[in-house]
């Protein structure tokens, strides 16, 4: 059974973001909290946790994965991002965003995507995210808590429990959240093209 973490959703106790941060690190997959929905979130170099996700939520190769990143230091290390880019995601960030960009060497293959070799990155703006972000000193590999035949990510962590409490090791509780994706912005062609309207205001590029 997954392990119930309650938490703090704006001043989140820095001993139960150690906790997470551990679970994380030791190859656990827990629900976690963003300023969108719910996540799942593992390391991103843990091939078994990843493996989970995509049996939980029954995607192939080709589903897209993002690394959410506590700020835009690290995206260099991930993505290849133009000038013109960097300075629409430094306008946008943090918030409820995703950004397809070009892939380095430094994201393992099977996180990319399998034909265009692109990785989806982001930068959440909610405390709690932001806290075990930074206390884990990495990127978090991550997913949008949407199960087969839903048409909205999960937001409730009791329910979370009650629909997948036997597949994760931690839900993360910190109080509820938007039940609304990212807006998702692929910028691999040099310009900007809307790949789906979310949370996230996109009507200055339509």
């Amino acid at each position: 059974m997954a392990k119930l973490i309650e938490i703090h959703p704006t001043h989140p106790q820095p001993r139960r973001v150690g906790e997470i941060v551990q679970i994380i690190r030791d190859g656990g997959l827990i629900a976690y909290p963003t300023d969108s929905s719910y996540a799942f979130g593992c390391h991103i170099g843990d091939k078994k946790a990843i493996d989970r996700i995509h049996r939980i939520r029954r995607t192939d190769r080709k589903h897209n994965f993002t690394l959410v990143c506590s700020d835009l230091s690290e995206i260099s290390t991930y993505a290849r991002v133009d000038n013109w880019a960097y300075r629409l995601i430094k306008s946008m960030t943090p918030g409820p965003y995703t950004f397809i960009l070009p892939a380095t060497r430094g994201v393992p293959k099977r996180l990319q995507n399998p034909k265009r070799r692109t990785i989806g990155l982001r930068v959440p703006d909610h405390p709690l995210a932001h806290a075990v972000l930074e206390r884990l000193g990495e990127p978090i590999m991550s997913s949008t808590l949407l199960l087969p035949g839903d048409s909205m990510p999960l937001t409730d962590p009791q329910e979370i429990d009650a629909r997948i409490g036997t597949q994760i090791d931690a839900i993360i509780d910190a109080g509820p959240v938007g039940i609304e994706p990212t807006s998702v912005l692929d910028m691999t062609s040099g310009m900007v093209e809307v790949l789906r309207e979310g949370r996230g205001d996109v009507s200055a590029l339509l």
